[in-house]
């Protein structure tokens, strides 16, 4: 039995998130499928975050036990083959040690959430951006993200569906940065809760048009209350971005 660890990128567009789900069709049912297919063994592929339905990988990091003998770069390439034309590809693999877990041994994930703000539809980033048609301040919103940062109770940034025992988190990074029309928000951490990114773009975004002031973000996050959310940014623009280990 040889361990893989694989690095995989993919549109979430047509997916219900990464994990397996009983209503339809998920990034992690789609590798595992390819790799029976290609071993004729039962599969199961782990994965350092589990991405929402719509929502974007550039590097996740996962891994998945074999007993065929393959080398690394013919087993991408054979995965690669059977995904065509799903929007999911192998880009990195190699052998690791049998203790090695993609989840368990990450100790940091970052995420990058885009924006386009501009009145014109999207087109070529349809599904693929968070399209705000209102002016955003990027450097108000990046001011009041710091007050995010450092261990808190995340409550109020908090799916109701999350599955996480405790909503106390460190965020270690959030930064708020425009390029042109697009704005980009870079979050990292040694994980994250249910939506916790997406809800903090959303209310940062209520903070760039003016609506909220960085105190009533520093509010919604004392409240410790999923009532005090101001909004939820869409899946779109949200991407796993990198998995960091020992």
């Amino acid at each position: 039995m040889t361990r893989f660890a694989l690095t995989i990128e993919y549109d979430g567009r047509p997916y219900m998130g990464w994990q397996r789900q009983a209503h339809g069709p998920s990034v992690q049912q789609t590798i595992e499928e390819a790799v029976t297919r290609i071993t004729g063994e039962e599969a199961a592929v782990f994965s350092a975050g589990r991405t929402d339905a719509g929502v974007h990988a550039i590097a996740m990091r996962g891994h998945v036990d074999i007993e065929k003998p393959l080398t690394p770069f013919r087993l991408m390439e054979a995965i690669n083959a059977q995904l065509r034309p799903a929007p999911i590809a192998i880009i990195a693999c190699e052998e690791v040690s049998d203790d090695w877990h993609s989840r368990f041994a990450c100790i940091g994930r970052r995420y990058e959430y885009r924006i386009v703000n501009r009145r014109a539809p999207l087109t070529w980033d349809k599904g693929l951006a968070w399209q705000f048609a209102r002016p955003l301040d990027a450097g108000a919103m990046h001011d009041a993200a710091q007050l995010l940062l450092g261990l808190h109770d995340f409550t109020t940034f908090r799916s109701v569906n999350c599955q996480s025992q405790s909503p106390v988190k460190t965020l270690d990074k959030l930064t708020v940065s425009r390029h042109g029309e697009e704005i980009i928000v870079e979050a990292a951490a040694r994980s994250f809760l249910h939506h916790q990114v997406r809800s903090m773009v959303g209310c940062l975004a209520l903070v760039g048009e003016g609506k909220w002031s960085a105190r009533d973000l520093k509010a919604a996050l004392d409240a410790a209350d999923r009532q005090a959310l101001g909004l939820n940014a869409p899946p779109d623009g949200l991407y796993f971005v990198s998995a960091r280990y020992p």
